[in-house]
């Protein structure tokens, strides 16, 4: 915390911190009605966000008609209304308030990649309840976790700090040195490598049969910091709002040592996660921005 947090440029942002912790403070169930209700206003007034998802509804799921991809779209930003409560959640909550609302799939992985003290990267994706079930995992690994430094400075303070009272190390993600340290230290590791950065340090690998450009920094933590591979999804039931979190290991030898090979498997395993729930990921950004030479945008 510094003075210059407090000038008066910042005051707006203060105010949103402010309404996120009495979101943060209200009963799950109202926490649940209130994100669905704002899920539902968002539809009709974010229509840049709400052409891009219906965008990449249409390249994803060109196996359904009309009708079932509008009734995914606005399912998709109910969820996304949930999770903006569900983030705020997470910044406040007391991890341990949280062990009765999920259970675990696949914990032996995650159990037998750390037994022999290797580092081991948790490779997951942008759900919309990323950083609340960050704290579910963190009850059963003590892991740090991979980040991107917020632009507004005072919620870059807000988030690390939040983040920081319950994971050892927040690392943020251009911090390589750091994050290569601690996997060689034997630490659990969680990097969402799922969201366009350009073409500089990616490559094309099919995501639900598309191009997209995909980073190529996971194989590389991996290799430079000996570290074993997990994934990991989640994903809250509808209908008993408990969240359910899934280690998996990769289905094929990984990292092969190829950056395309590695890509395509990231994005297979992303995707058949994505394909349980496929409400519940975060449709509402430009996964398919970056396009190969002498394509046009999608969006």
């Amino acid at each position: 915390m510094t003075s210059s947090l407090i000038h008066p440029r910042h005051w707006l942002s203060w105010f949103a911190v402010f309404i996120l912790r009495l979101i943060a403070s209200l009963p799950f169930r109202v926490k649940m009605i209130a994100g669905s209700a704002f899920g539902k206003a968002s539809y009709h007034l974010l229509k840049r966000r709400r052409h891009i998802t219906e965008t990449n509804i249409k390249l994803c799921f060109p196996e359904q008609n009309q009708h079932e991809q509008e009734e995914l779209v606005k399912a998709i930003f109910i969820a996304n209304g949930i999770g903006f409560f569900e983030i705020a959640w997470a910044w406040w909550a007391n991890p341990q308030s949280l062990r009765h609302r999920f259970q675990i799939e696949g914990l032996d992985v995650l159990q037998q990649a750390t037994s022999g003290g290797q580092g081991v990267l948790l490779i997951g994706g942008h759900y919309t309840h990323l950083d609340l079930c960050g704290l579910m995992v963190n009850l059963v690994a003590d892991m740090d976790v991979i980040y991107r430094k917020n632009n507004d400075p005072v919620f870059e303070y807000v988030i690390t700090k939040g983040r920081k009272r319950v994971f050892k190390n927040v690392l943020e993600r251009s911090d390589m040195r750091s994050i290569v340290r601690r996997l060689r230290e034997g630490r659990v590791v969680w990097y969402s490598p799922d969201q366009d950065h350009g073409i500089k340090h990616s490559v094309f690998a099919p995501f639900f049969g598309i191009p997209t450009a995909t980073v190529t920094a996971t194989a590389k933590l991996m290799r430079m910091g000996k570290a074993k591979p997990v994934f990991v999804s989640h994903r809250r039931d509808n209908a008993t709002n408990q969240y359910t979190i899934t280690f998996s290991r990769p289905e094929q030898e990984f990292p092969t040592g190829e950056d395309v090979a590695d890509a395509t498997i990231i994005n297979q395993m992303i995707e058949q996660a994505i394909r349980l729930q496929p409400d519940q990921y975060m449709w509402v950004h430009r996964r398919f921005k970056t396009r190969p030479e002498g394509h046009e945008s999608f969006y």
